[in-house]
C-alpha cells in the first residue's frame, strides 16, 4: 500500500467527523521519508463551510516544498461553537505527531487563512508545547477583533472591509457559550508570546479591517529575540483577495508574492 493510501485510510478511520484533503509532493530523488508535513486550516469566520477553498495554496506548497499537506476541516458554529474547531484541529495534529514513521515530527508546520489563521496561531501558542511546530503561517487572521468588532478599521479605507454587523455575527456564533473574548485561544493578543514558534509569517491586506491587529501581533513577536517574524501587507487587496485573483491583475501578483513567502519559510526549516 502506498504512503498516500495508508494516510488516507487511517484518517478516514480516525476522523469520521473531520474531512482532510491530502496533497502529496511529486516523487523525486529528494523526496524525504518520513515527510515534513504542513497542516492547513481554511477560512470560515468560524461559521461558513469553506473546506477546499485553499486548494491552490495547498497544491503549491506540496509541489514546491516537498511537504505533505493536510488541508483540515473543522466543525463550525453556531451548531459547534468554541472550542469545537480548536478541538478538531488539535486532534488531527496529535494524530500526525503520533505517526513518526510517516511524518518528520521535527518538521511539522501549520498554516491558516482568516479564522483558520486564528486556529493556527492559537494552536501554536496556547495548545501545544513550544517548539512543537517548525513554523506557523497565517494569512489575514483574526487576532483580537472579537473583543470589540466595532472598533477595527482597515489601513486603507478604499476597499471592501467587513461590515461591523458581520464581525459581530461571527463573534456571537463562535462564542455562543459565553466565553470571554480575551481568552488567548480566541484573541491572540493575550497569548504568551514566548510560546509562539521560532518562525512566523503573517500576511495582511490593506483593505482588510483585520490587518492592523495582525501587524501589531507581528511587531510584538519581533520584540522576542531569536524569532524570525515576517509580516507583509498586500496593498490594494481585500480580505481573502487571493481566492478571487485573476491572472494578470495586481491581486494575482500579490497572491504569487504571498504564497512564495510561505514556500520560502517552509523551505528554510
Amino acid at each position: 500500500m502506498s504512503l498516500f493510501s495508508s494516510i488516507t485510510l487511517r484518517i478516514a478511520a480516525l476522523f469520521l467527523r473531520v474531512g482532510v484533503h491530502i496533497y502529496r509532493p511529486p516523487v523525486t530523488e529528494e523526496l524525504q521519508v518520513p515527510s515534513p508535513v504542513l497542516l492547513n486550516f481554511h477560512g470560515s469566520g468560524f461559521v461558513v463551510a469553506a473546506h477546499g477553498s485553499d486548494d491552490e495554496f495547498c497544491r503549491q506548497m506540496s509541489q514546491k516544498t516537498g511537504y505533505i499537506v493536510l488541508d483540515v476541516e473543522y466543525r463550525l458554529a453556531p451548531e459547534n461553537p468554541f472550542p469545537a474547531a480548536l478541538n478538531d484541529t488539535e486532534d488531527v495534529i496529535n494524530w500526525v505527531l503520533g505517526q513518526p514513521t510517516e511524518f518528520d515530527v521535527s518538521k511539522v508546520a501549520i498554516s491558516g487563512f482568516s479564522a483558520g489563521g486564528n486556529l493556527a496561531l492559537a494552536l501554536s501558542s496556547c495548545i501545544f508545547p513550544p517548539e512543537t511546530f517548525s513554523s506557523v503561517i497565517a494569512f489575514y487572521p483574526t487576532v483580537e477583533v472579537f473583543v470589540d468588532p466595532g472598533a477595527v478599521a482597515a489601513p486603507d479605507p478604499n476597499g471592501q472591509p467587513f461590515p461591523t454587523f458581520v464581525l459581530q455575527l461571527f463573534a456571537t456564533c463562535y462564542m455562543l457559550g459565553g466565553h470571554d473574548p480575551r481568552d488567548p485561544r480566541i484573541s491572540l493578543a493575550y497569548a504568551d508570546f514566548d510560546r509562539f514558534p521560532r518562525r512566523v509569517l503573517l500576511v495582511t491586506a490593506a483593505y482588510d479591517s483585520l490587518a492592523v491587529e495582525a501587524e501589531s501581533l507581528a511587531a510584538r513577536l519581533r520584540e522576542n529575540s531569536g524569532r524570525i517574524v515576517i509580516s507583509e501587507r498586500m496593498e490594494r487587496c481585500n480580505h481573502g483577495w487571493d481566492k478571487m485573483a485573476k491572472e494578470g491583475t495586481f491581486e494575482w501578483e500579490a497572491k504569487e508574492r504571498a504564497y512564495k513567502l510561505a514556500v520560502d519559510m517552509l523551505k528554510s526549516t
